[in-house]
């Protein structure tokens, strides 16, 4: 064989290709593939010996043709063997390459065959060959004809042929990627395109984990050839379905202890890392690619995966996308949200739809996921972060101030998108070294920067960080000090947020302390007020931090933060010694303060009993610091009356004069500070040996003591002209003398509430000591009388008494000694208080102030206001005895005349309920259940038990439905308006609290709709509860059917627009009467609004399906028979609404808001009807396919009823108008000349009538346009419109015609007859 070899080389080296030709023909088949078996092994003059052959094997000849077509036969499966070498079996394709083109058709056919057979028997797992496949295809595609079967085929339409059925047979997964990588080089149209695609796409899942990113990598080079958004849309859906397995699996797998894992986690994850990298990259050379992903996304969020977020976060680097993929996240994420809400809050919406995807949980996953060294992602993650933080965080309140009041619990869309921001920092924070320096930076830079607008949301953040990775936080700790220099320039409140969060730094850091105390020293002399209290907050903070030795670790002093990764022995000797040192320093830089304005000593205040509470070795210094400020304004002369001086508490500046010392705070702090004190020792040593320092302490203990007891003894004989205050001392605000005596005023009665509150304490419980009480009581109820009366006589009456400075704590024991002791030893003291109505109401009074500040600014003012669980405790205490008081005095048990009295208090009690529940509902919402499982009504009931909670909820549901119950069987003179809508607004608040599938809900509703059904009282009352019984009803199911039994009742009650026309009387609710069906009116058009609303959301969601359905390539087909269960939803929800709206309008309401509102409804609907119509020209264009018949119904429905009464009732707005703008006119004309406010009122009017007609002729272009496209005539039932945006006075125009001659002034009135048409047939029914 080697001889042979030589000699065709020899031959075709020569220059006579016949004697080539010639040794060739000589050959057998056999020989000369023997011949190339044995060249190509050795790997020796293979490639020279192949040229020969085709050298000697002309292609214009048979014989040469078919000897090529051996060659190419038999050099095929052996590249693919992987007997030869690399080398070798290139060279050969390459030579193999070189002459395709020379091949005839039958021939290229016969290859292509060859190569369709071998792949799909599996025989090109190297795919070596397969570079020779493209060139072939081209060849083929040359061709003029070729036969096939029977017949003909041009080349082109083989070469589909092949493809077609290579795509369609099996492939081996060893040579997907080949194939792929071979796709690449052949000319392919663009159905031959997605054939391919396809099938690529489909083999994803057989492949293994490893060889998916190569494979990606080729799709994406298969992609430069179009059906790019076919190849995005198979990688996405891969990863999504591979993601959801191996959620599965770990939910499955850690019930079932799996120990292999069909899809490794980590594996997964750095697969798709590495294919995010492969697309990024693609897009950055290809932008149609990058134009067609962010295309996909754009019309619906509900494609998004971790790993389509992820990829977008990638993509997002490149500059030109950056804006697109944030605003596109932007939007995804309030729509989701908004989304979630719109569905949580309609039965309607859940029974229609699946579950909803949540945006949110996708980043939080890709968060998470992003911990498998995805740097690609992690800065995509900071970005969206800041921005949802910086768009969706809180906003300036108006005049730029910033709101007061803690972080509530996230609600709004807004809200939670700005949290979702702050829960992606910290994640990233936590597991990223890389980023970890520049979320810092930024927070940083936004607290000191954002000084315009509320930065409660970065505080919270930077609070999470501190507490979740304080030692990471220290390594970067300059960056903190950087942020002291401009303290003293920030916001009071960004400073107390910022100190707060770092306070678990300054235990373990010297450093960072060391820098703080010196930036609040300079603080101390800033020449702003907010500088200064910056500095008390430092200094009072450090004070309550730095514990020194021996201090009393009293059961509240347990710190708040969780520095469990912060071992340090604060107690160390050196510790405490140093810490002692440091204590009283800053406490003699905080004596300054003293001199100050009264805003900084308040603080200064304020903040003692925290300190002293945390810090008791502290007391005998911030004792004797209180005792030598209280001596300052203290009358040590025992027979001078008033025992306070006021004079040095105030100060004036030019003609202004301000408050200097807060005294009664001052007395306040003292106080508490004392009580405490004598308080732990009490407990501590019950009896103890005296040492020095507790004579020290009984030192100023029992100066202050003396002092106490003879400024009570003094207050009480103190007349108010003592204080310069009587019944003729001027109170109004505009004179100087007046707000001195009003600051007066405010001190002496804070003196007095703490007097009380000290005294109650000493008292034990004793007679004399709780008649001193109420003689303090009394002082300060005239005083507090005065004031109100005085301030009253203003221009505006202010029922606001100054904020009480009792303590929550206190007035929480008091009512419960005032409501619910019984025991006998403290009856008679007891009944002291008890006695006095005014001290009782007085206590409720203030239980009730108490609450709303806490609901509004999220902590009392006093001892422990800012301790949360304290606070809710008191709040518990306060509940129960309020509930007690409520359900077990009846009104019987009270005399007739005290009944007044007896009411208000009930009322009082009531309100103190509302407000608790309301505040636990906004402050503590997971903390429902233990509030009210203190409420131990009474003894001999059943108690709910613990463990269900919708129970207990219930059972005070009951509670209250009872007491009202009892309010509305007693008849018009015995119901109280007040107490009625109490209860209704207690109820609505708890009825939140129910779980809308259970079976005490479904009572709630039903004992709502009965209540609704059979009692008839005043506007307020009727209101509250019908608001109510729409809140349930939108949970239970849709309230279209109860919205038009309510329209009935309406236009029964208020007759019909043309007075000739008798309304038959209807009564489904008696709630609606005479009185109340405007305001019934008003509710039920609210209601119709919140049905628009989810109507339009529908058909948005409809739409966006449909365009993305027409967008893919399944058509959507619907059968006549079966309509889309939201299309029928839709249109019966209109329906119903249509009818409701239908009496509505011709119902004779008051002119006013009323009818403004019904117009805008009006307006609304057809709006809706338009969308509506669109929608369904939409699916006409896109799908031949008849109308639903309810639709066309629907339309007929608006046509012949709504629009006609519609146009009859502009005609009654108008008549109506006028007349109420000539009763204003003569009202108004007293106050000023120029008719101002009616004319204002005529344009709102004349501008919804035309707005109405407006959206009545836009819906009957739409359904003109969808009458062609369909081919129905949906016009047959629209009446041609006869009132446009003018008016023509029928009457004058009468007159006018009659004058000139009959005829026409007969066709006029026909004319005018045409429009009531629809109400005769009203009368026929």
């Amino acid at each position: 064989m080697r001889a042979v070899m030589d000699k065709i080389v020899m031959l075709s080296d020569g220059d006579s290709t016949a004697e080539l030709q010639k040794y060739l023909s000589s050959l057998t088949n056999d020989q000369l593939t023997t011949v190339i078996n044995n060249g190509s092994l050795k790997g020796k003059k293979v490639g020279a010996m192949i040229k020969g052959i085709f050298k000697g094997s002309p292609p214009d000849s048979t014989e040469g043709s078919s000897r090529r077509l051996l060659v190419y036969q038999h050099c095929i499966p052996q590249c693919e063997s992987g007997d030869l070498q690399t080398e070798v079996a290139a060279d050969i394709i390459g030579l193999l390459m070189l002459e395709t083109h020379t091949l005839p058709g039958p021939s290229l056919a016969k290859l292509a065959s060859l190569f369709v057979e071998a792949i799909k028997v599996g025989k090109m797992g190297s795919g070596k060959s397969l570079e020779l496949f493209p060139t072939v295809l081209t060849a083929l595609s040359a061709c003029e004809t070729l036969s096939y079967g029977e017949g003909e085929l041009s080349g082109e339409e083989y070469k589909k042929q092949l493809i077609n059925s290579l795509c369609s047979s099996r492939w081996d997964p060893q040579c997907v990627i080949h194939l792929t990588t071979m796709f690449r080089d052949v000319p392919l149209s663009s159905e031959e395109l997605q054939f391919v695609v396809e099938k690529v796409v489909r083999m994803l899942t057989k492949l293994d984990l490893q060889e998916i990113p190569p494979l990606v990598y080729q799709l994406l080079h298969l992609a430069a050839k179009g059906c790019k958004k076919q190849v995005l849309d198979g990688i996405i859906c891969y990863f999504k379905e591979q993601d959801i397995c191996q959620e599965e699996e770990q939910k499955h797998g850690e019930s079932l202890d799996l120990e292999v894992q069909s899809i490794p986690q980590d594996q997964l994850r750095h697969v798709e890392g590495t294919a995010i990298l492969h697309i990024v990259f693609a897009i950055r050379l290809d932008h149609e690619l990058g134009r067609e992903f962010l295309k996909s996304f754009k019309t619906s969020y509900g494609d998004l995966c971790p790993f389509s977020v992820a990829l977008l976060l990638s993509v997002a680097r490149i500059q030109r996308y950056e804006e697109q993929v944030f605003d596109l996240l932007k939007v995804a994420i309030i729509k989701s949200f908004k989304d979630e809400q719109m569905q949580q809050g309609s039965k309607f919406l859940q029974d229609l739809l699946p579950g909803h995807c949540s945006v949110a949980q996708m980043i939080l996953e890709t968060a998470k996921n992003s911990v498998f060294g995805w740097d690609h992602v992690t800065q995509g993650l900071v970005q969206l972060g800041f921005f949802l933080m910086d768009a969706f965080g809180p906003k300036p309140g108006p005049f730029g101030k910033t709101t007061e009041g803690s972080a509530t619990i996230a609600r709004t869309p807004n809200q939670l998108a700005c949290k979702l921001g702050g829960q992606v920092l910290l994640q990233g924070f936590k597991m990223h070294e890389s980023i970890r320096g520049e979320i810092l930076d930024q927070v940083l830079n936004r607290l000191v920067s954002k000084t315009a607008s509320p930065v409660n949301h970065y505080l919270d953040l930077f609070s999470d960080i501190v507490v979740s990775a304080p030692m990471i936080l220290l390594e970067s700790s300059s960056k903190v000090t950087e942020t002291f220099d401009h303290l003293s320039y920030l916001p009071l409140t960004t400073v107390q947020g910022l100190l707060k969060a770092i306070q678990p730094l300054l235990k373990v850091s010297m450093s960072l302390k060391d820098a703080l105390i010196l930036v609040l020293r300079k603080a101390m002399f800033s020449s702003h007020l907010d500088g200064r209290k910056s500095a008390v907050t430092g200094f009072l903070l450090l004070l309550k931090n730095f514990k020194v030795l021996g201090s009393l670790a009293s059961s509240q002093c347990s710190q708040a933060i969780s520095s469990s990764q912060i071992q340090v022995d604060v107690h160390a000797r050196y510790n405490s010694a140093a810490n002692e040192a440091f204590c009283l320093e800053i406490l003699s830089s905080l004596r300054r303060c003293l001199g100050q304005q009264a805003d900084v000593r308040l603080m200064l205040y304020e903040g003692f009993y925290d300190v002293l509470r945390r810090n008791s070795q502290l007391a005998s210094s911030i004792m004797q610091t209180l005792l030598s400020q209280v001596r300052r304004y203290y009358e040590p002369e025992q027979d001078l009356l008033p025992p306070v001086k006021l004079e040095p508490c105030i100060t004036a500046l030019g003609d202004q004069i301000y408050i200097q010392e807060p005294l009664a705070h001052l007395v306040s702090c003292t106080v508490h500070c004392l009580l405490w004190l004598q308080n732990m020792r009490r407990s501590a040593n019950p009896n103890a040996d005296d040492s020095d320092d507790e004579e020290e302490e009984e030192g100023y203990q029992s100066e202050l003591q003396t002092i106490l007891e003879s400024m009570t003894r003094r207050m009480i004989k103190s007349e108010l002209e003592d204080f310069e205050l009587d019944k003729s001392a001027e109170f109004t605000t505009s004179s100087s003398v007046g707000v001195k005596n009003n600051i007066y005023a405010v001190l002496v009665m804070g003196v007095y509430e703490i007097l009380m509150e000290y005294n109650f304490i000493k008292a034990n419980y004793s007679k004399s000591c709780f008649e001193e009480v109420m003689e303090l009581f009394n002082c300060y109820h005239k005083l507090a009388e005065i004031l109100k009366e005085k301030s009253g006589k203003g221009r505006v009456p202010s029922n606001k008494s100054p904020r009480s400075l009792l303590s929550l704590g206190f007035i929480s024991t008091l009512l419960t000694v005032l409501f619910r002791d019984s025991s006998q030893s403290r009856e008679e003291a007891l009944s002291v208080l008890r006695s006095s109505g005014e001290f009782v109401r007085y206590a409720v009074n203030v239980a009730v102030q108490k609450t709303q500040q806490l609901e509004e600014t999220g902590h009392t003012d006093g001892p422990d206001g800012q301790n949360t669980d304290r606070t809710f405790r008191f709040l518990c205490d306060m509940t129960s005895v309020l509930m007690w008081r409520y359900t077990n005095i009846p009104s019987v048990v009270e005399d007739a005349g005290k009944k007044e009295k007896r009411s208000s208090l009930s009322l009082l009690c009531l309100e103190g309920l509302l407000r608790i529940f309301t505040t636990c509902q906004q402050r503590y919402p997971d903390r429902m259940a233990q509030l009210l499982s203190t409420m131990d009504i009474s003894e001999d009931k059943v108690q709910p038990d613990d463990g269900n909670v919708t129970e207990m909820n219930f059972f005070y549901i009951r509670q209250f439905q009872r007491a009202l119950f009892t309010q509305l069987s007693g008849g018009e003179e015995e119901f109280n308006s007040k107490e009625a809508q109490l209860l209704v607004s207690i109820l609505s608040v708890l009825s939140r609290q129910l779980k809308p599938s259970s079976q005490q809900f479904v009572q709630m509703i039903t004992w709502t709709v009965k209540i609704c059904k059979e009692t008839s009282f005043d506007p307020a009352f009727s209101k509250g509860l019908l608001s109510l019984l729409f809140n349930l009803h939108v949970l239970y199911k849709s309230p279209v059917s109860l919205l038009l039994e309510l329209c009935q009742d309406i236009h029964s009650q208020l007759g019909d627009i043309d007075q000739n026309v008798e309304v038959e009387k209807q009564s489904h609710f008696a709630i609606v009467n005479m009185k109340t069906a405007t305001t019934g009116a008003l509710l039920v058009l609210s209601q119709v609004d919140r049905v628009l609303d989810e109507v339009d959301w529908l058909i948005a969601r409809k739409k966006s399906q449909t365009s993305s359905d027409k967008s893919g390539s399944g058509e959507v087909t619907q059968t006549a028979g079966r309509q889309d269960p939201i299309e029928k939803a839709v249109t019966l929800q209109l329906g119903t609404l249509l009818t409701a709206l239908n009496e509505l309008v011709q119902t004779a309401l008051l002119p006013g808001t009323c009818i403004i509102t019904l117009l805008k409804e009006l307006s609304r609907t057809y709006t809706t009807l338009t969308t509506l119509v669109k929608y369904y020209i939409q699916v006409c264009a896109s799908q031949q396919g008849a109308l639903p018949a309810r639709f066309e119904k629907l339309v007929k429905l608006s046509g012949s009823h709504l629009t006609p009464q519609c146009y009859a009732f502009f005609t009654y707005a108008q008549s109506g108008e006028f007349s109420t703008g000539v009763a204003d006119d003569k009202k108004k004309k007293k106050k000023n000349d120029v008719n101002t406010a009616p004319s204002a009122k005529l344009l709102r009017e004349t501008k919804a009538i035309p707005n109405v007609i407006f959206s009545i002729e836009q819906y009957e272009k739409y359904l003109i346009t969808l009458s062609k496209k369909s081919k129905v005539n949906l016009m047959q039932y629209m009446k041609l419109s006869a009132s446009r945006d003018f008016r023509i006075n029928a009457v004058t125009v009468d007159a006018a015609l009659q004058e000139q001659e009959e005829s026409q002034g007969t066709n006029a009135s026909q004319d005018a007859e045409e429009t009531p048409e629809p109400k005769q047939k009203r009368r026929k029914q």
